[in-house]
């Protein structure tokens, strides 16, 4: 877990930014085998610029690093964002990064408006990738509780996988499982 360092620092430049963005959120969450850390900011309307970082010993050592760029929109009924991610990866089966699409989407049940339910999803296929990795996918599932009108505490499933090109490696799950987290909104 050395990638708690840059997980501070990545979180800093967010707050520090964040007075010149509309909304702002930072996301932390644990599981067994791994730590994740994101932080997001709107930098206009509509639009969100974000990064995280995952380090996990889920079946070795991996640390996933992205940034990404998505249109979103929220009402009070639901929360979706789509667009485009850059993710990196160092592990002990390989190394690269590559181009991907996708996005999240949640919905708050109206019978509890505190709850919402979604998930999120991104691809990056082999046309757009570099180094030993041929393409990869990340997924996951949340069912997230509004504690106060600026923190959401979940529970989540997530899963990343990659496809790397080295002999006799193939694709590994560099990730897998339950995990608990909190995210601030400003």
């Amino acid at each position: 877990m050395k990638a708690i360092f840059p997980l501070w620092v990545a979180g800093a430049l967010v707050l520090a930014g964040s007075s010149l963005c509309q909304a702002a959120s930072l996301d932390l969450n644990l599981s067994g085998d791994a730590v994740q850390f994101e932080a997001a900011a709107d930098v206009a309307p509509g639009i969100q610029l974000g990064g995280g970082v995952l380090d996990s010993d889920y079946r070795d050592d991996a640390t996933v690093w992205h940034g990404q760029l998505l249109g979103v929109e929220r009402t009070r009924n639901y929360e979706v964002g789509v667009g485009a991610r850059w993710t990196q990866l160092d592990s002990d089966f390989g190394d690269g990064g590559g181009l991907g699409l996708g996005g999240y989407g949640y919905v708050y049940l109206p019978e509890v408006p505190a709850l919402s339910l979604g998930g999120y999803g991104f691809y990056t296929p082999s046309v757009v990738t570099s180094g030993d990795l041929d393409d990869a996918a990340e997924y996951g599932v949340r069912a997230r509780y509004a504690v106060t009108s600026n923190v959401d505490a979940y529970l989540g499933y997530r899963r990343f996988r990659a496809d790397l090109d080295l002999p006799g490696v193939g694709t590994r799950t560099l990730d897998s499982g339950v995990h608990g987290g909190v995210r601030l909104v400003f």
